[in-house]
């Protein structure tokens, strides 16, 4: 068993998050806790976990935190049959996609990745269910990425009118993420 770790510090506003990606006999974990200056200008402080399958599928998410004086305590699951489930409540548009992606940090393009499994040279459409935790958005992003070298992805999110190419670490964190996240430190330790 392996943990990994990253820190990132935010750069389109004053942020960082740090995460780790443990290896459980069930699948993944990623945790983290993410610290920044909200839109509205008000601090946010949320944590996140997102436990995932062998094959990087989630099945589980919670974040828990605050923005503001607005406190947050979301539970995710998506179920057998591939409905999620957003604080008990069935997110019809969320169907048949696969991963979680929470808007607020990076940790998220990580099962991605890992799920898509991309040659260099390989590109993939990849429908994630987006959550924007602190505006409380849920919703099918399209995006996609094209693997242009062992640790390079060309990225797009349509959306939010945004490409870029992200670096990443041997473990798949996204170390680089142009305008908006980037890497202080990112670790490896191995565990009995």
């Amino acid at each position: 068993m392996q943990t990994e770790w990253i820190l990132w510090r935010r750069l389109d506003t004053p942020g960082h998050d740090a995460c780790r990606l443990v290896q459980r006999r069930s699948g993944w974990r990623l945790e983290g806790s993410a610290v920044f200056q909200h839109a509205t200008g008000a601090p946010a402080c949320l944590a996140y976990r997102i436990d995932c399958d062998t094959a990087w599928r989630t099945h589980s998410a919670a974040v828990r935190g605050w923005v503001g004086a607005r406190r947050l305590d979301l539970r995710i699951s998506r179920t057998a049959e591939d409905r999620w489930l957003l604080g008990g409540e069935a997110v019809a548009d969320w169907r048949g996609c696969a991963c979680l992606d929470l808007g607020f940090t990076p940790a998220t393009n990580l099962a991605q990745l890992r799920r898509a499994a991309l040659q260099v040279g390989e590109a993939v459409d990849v429908p994630v269910a987006w959550l924007d935790v602190p505006d409380g958005t849920a919703e099918v992003l399209a995006q996609r990425y094209e693997r242009r070298g062992i640790r390079q992805y060309w990225y797009e999110a349509p959306r939010f009118d945004y490409a870029a190419l992200l670096e990443v670490s041997p473990a798949g964190f996204v170390t680089s993420y142009p305008g908006l996240w980037e890497a202080e430190t990112a670790t490896t330790m191995q565990r009995g």
